[in-house]
């Protein structure tokens, strides 16, 4: 599988502007269920970090994890198109892209598109000494270094990416690198059932964001809900879950913002901080399709499929009319499918 492609896009598998704030994130599920059971081989190679320090140089082209969220200048909308060049393997034709601009994105681009011809790698440290504070860099000296074979030189650079802005999306894809084991990339998807409110909703993602930080800036549950959703789904994990955390303490009998709050919590580096908000909430609301669901949800973002499987059922029958019953159906349909095709890991 390619590497995936991050650039203008808030939800995966979600077009930038429409989507950037779908907070009810039907497609980021979908997405979800369409990665459910595969394998650790989610870029240009194999995402496991062997046993051994140093290994063998691999072949082809280390994957490239450019992230423009809203941006939607003439720049990022070409480096974006140059992304997708890249993840199709037309090296050269994004190449040719990436060397127009001088950006930190478009060198490291341009850096990797030349992998072949040798200094890529020694290329990726001149960018992390010229821009020391960030992730983006330290994320893709890892890359580099991974692709030729200094496996524990990697480990430490995505460590420093993740330590480095760990409010960032680079973080996010850093800790996807360091935790292997756990078989699906990013976060996990957060369900509302929300809407945007209609004057916000035909608003361009940029100006959509304004509107709902300007809301959230209220004692307004719903809209900090909105907010923390947007910001989740833009791979800014701590600022949505401070969003998240007021609006359940905002409104502390409603299950869907507590359960948001909860899987806010959520990190690779420590999942059992959602788990211990989560696993309580089955007791406080033990009919809410929503705390099942997304319990579902985050153990099969761990690893946990036959676990995930028992708590989506749940949630179908707790509340089989509900979004959260289709949701269910289709990650449970996913998981028969790949367990029929030997996909259980």
């Amino acid at each position: 599988m390619s590497a995936r492609p991050r650039a203008l896009e808030a939800v995966p598998g979600a077009s930038a502007r429409a989507r950037v704030v779908a907070v009810v994130a039907v497609a980021a599920l979908a997405a979800a269920a369409a990665v459910v059971g595969v394998t650790l081989l989610q870029t240009r190679g194999e995402r496991t970090v062997p046993a051994g320090a140093v290994s063998e140089p691999r072949a082809g082209y280390p994957p490239l994890e450019l992230d423009f969220g809203i941006r939607a200048d003439p720049e990022a909308r070409s480096l974006a198109r140059a992304q997708q060049l890249y993840d199709r393997g037309k090296v050269s034709a994004a190449g040719a892209v990436f060397r127009r601009y001088r950006s930190l994105e478009a060198q490291i681009g341009a850096a990797f598109a030349a992998w072949r011809q040798g200094g890529g790698l020694d290329a990726l440290r001149r960018l992390v000494a010229a821009h020391p504070r960030s992730a983006l860099a330290e994320l893709h000296l890892g890359w580099a270094l991974y692709w030729s074979g200094r496996n524990a030189d990697a480990v430490s650079a995505w460590t420093r990416a993740a330590r480095l802005q760990p409010d960032s999306p680079y973080a996010v894809y850093a800790e996807d690198a360091l935790h292997p084991t756990m078989p699906i990339p990013g976060l996990p998807p957060i369900v509302t059932g929300l809407s945007l409110p209609r004057a916000v909703a035909s608003l361009p993602a940029a100006e959509q964001l304004r509107a709902l930080r300007r809301a959230a800036a209220r004692p307004d549950a719903r809209a900090k809900l909105r907010y923390g959703l947007a910001l989740w789904n833009l791979r800014r994990p701590l600022s949505a879950e401070r969003q998240l955390a007021a609006a359940a303490r905002l409104a502390p009998d409603d299950p869907v913002a507590r359960t948001a709050a909860a899987v806010g919590a959520f990190s690779k580096a420590q999942p059992a901080r959602a788990f211990g908000l989560l696993g309580p909430l089955t007791g406080v609301f033990p009919k809410a399709a929503v705390v099942r669901f997304h319990l579902g949800l985050v153990l099969l973002w761990t690893g946990e499929r036959e676990k995930a499987a028992r708590q989506l059922r749940l949630a179908v029958a707790d509340g089989p009319r509900s979004i959260y019953a289709r949701q269910a159906r289709v990650l449970l349909a996913s998981l028969a499918k790949s367990r029929t095709n030997g996909g259980s890991r």
